[in-house]
């Protein structure tokens, strides 16, 4: 799962002019690990909402991987 993880995080992040990641672990920060910014958070909302059917945010704040991770039941 972390792979279809990956492949997401690196499109929202082509698109932001960022380098591609090859590896994640739970314990990531979305901003400082990841370089998300604000656009980049809603960005990837969509694509997992698409991906998987869920709003990340719904509930409320996500910050690490591991939380996107609990919220996908993944």
């Amino acid at each position: 799962m972390n792979e279809k993880l990956i492949a997401i995080f690196n499109i929202v992040r082509e698109g932001a002019g960022l380098d591609a990641i090859t590896v994640i672990n739970d314990e990531m920060d979305l901003r400082k690990d990841i370089e998300f910014d604000s656009f980049n958070l809603a960005e990837l909302t969509v694509h997992l909402e698409e991906e998987f059917g869920i709003d990340i945010f719904e509930n409320g704040i996500v910050s690490t991987v591991g939380e996107i991770k609990e919220k996908l039941s993944i």
